[in-house]
């Protein structure tokens, strides 16, 4: 009688373990993704001030280099002030603006009114809803406690971010060192020198795409706003602007607000036909032509995974998380295909399948 051959038992425990890696896999993500939400207070304004520490970075390096005789200490400074101006510039645009808005409201309120009345009499209907009806249906005031809410964590948060951003910047310098000290062996340190470059890169050349589209998109967009009349340009621009960092929708919506704002300023609708047909072309066009050749394979982040990300961040942080997912990706592919475990999720997470191309396959 002869023995049974353990090939078949061997291979089910082999695919007993990869099961249980999947399932640690899922766990530790679900478990990571509980962790962020529950420290989000803490992480978001953190984790936002990492990201103007990267720009402020690379806006130092480019002062330094490519402005002839820009002098070399003063590059940080003005780079620090220039990120803080754009940040307060930011703050100061809307509150200003919000303060018009809610001063022009009653004649908002009698256009809103008007084209209510022209919808209900194109749809045949014989009461005519006003705004004030839809307010009073709709209970506005359960809202303004988490208006009033969310109002005041946003402006809490921009001073923690401001007030993370300049400590970050002040301990730069003994980032050094404190590796120096973390990484005693000379491959491990370049190994872990060779992580943060990528991982700059790849934030980097994000910022760099992103900002450009934006401006872009921002420019032809104060055209087209300026050209059919619209008021509040300088708060739109900004809008627009601000929504490109939100990837793959974030373009798309931020021109709809300008859009919808001017079937409530404008009288009649063809101008706002022509604003809602001009500033979606404009975004159809840049992000779909200029964007792609600008950013090639600086990310190479799979399109899915982009999406993913999107909806997982934006879970957990809301807006912040909208604007940080795909820097965030970037960060972890970059950590992940430094090694071996880990590789495999890293290739999922890239383009092409290659996350890297420098990296040796054999390397822990």
């Amino acid at each position: 009688m002869t023995k049974a051959s353990p090939q078949p038992r061997w291979s089910m425990l082999t695919g007993q373990i990869s099961t249980l890696k999947v399932a640690g896999v899922v766990s530790t993500v679900i478990l990571t993704g509980a962790a962020f939400w529950a420290l989000r207070r803490i992480f978001e304004p953190f984790v936002l001030a990492l990201f103007l520490l990267i720009m402020v970075d690379g806006m130092e390096r480019g002062l330094a280099s490519r402005v002839p005789r820009f002098p070399a200490k003063a590059a940080l400074p003005t780079a620090f002030l220039l990120i803080a101006g754009l940040f307060a510039l930011t703050i100061w645009v809307t509150a200003d603006n919000a303060a018009d808005f809610a001063a022009q409201s009653g004649v908002y309120t009698a256009r809103i009114n008007a084209q209510l009345e022209l919808g209900a009499q194109h749809l045949g209907l014989s009461v005519t809803p006003t705004l004030s009806e839809l307010f009073h249906r709709l209970n506005p005031g359960r809202f303004t406690g988490a208006v009033a809410r969310g109002l005041s964590r946003f402006a809490e948060a921009a001073v923690f971010v401001m007030i993370y951003l300049g400590f970050l910047v002040a301990s730069r310098q003994g980032f050094a060192a404190k590796a120096r000290e973390l990484f005693t062996n000379d491959d491990k340190r370049a190994e872990a020198n060779r992580i943060f470059d990528r991982v700059r890169r790849g934030v980097e050349s994000y910022i760099w795409v992103q900002t450009v589209v934006g401006v872009v998109i921002t420019a032809i967009s104060a055209a087209l706003m300026a050209a059919t009349g619209l008021s509040h340009i300088p708060f739109w621009c900004l809008i627009i602007f601000l929504a490109n960092y939100i990837p793959a929708i974030g373009a798309a919506v931020g021109v709809l607000f300008p859009s919808a704002f001017g079937l409530i300023e404008f009288d009649g609708f063809w101008r706002a036909g022509i604003l809602i047909v001009g500033l979606e072309a404009t975004h159809f066009a840049v992000s779909h032509v200029l964007q792609p050749r600008m950013q090639g394979k600086s990310l190479n982040v799979d399109p899915i995974v982009v999406l993913l990300a999107l909806a997982f961040w934006g879970a957990i942080w809301g807006v912040v998380g909208a604007f940080l997912s795909t820097p965030l990706t970037v960060v972890a592919m970059a950590i992940m295909a430094e090694f071996k475990g880990t590789r495999p999720l890293a290739v999922l997470l890239s383009s092409d399948g290659k996350p890297y191309a420098d990296i040796n396959a054999g390397k822990d």
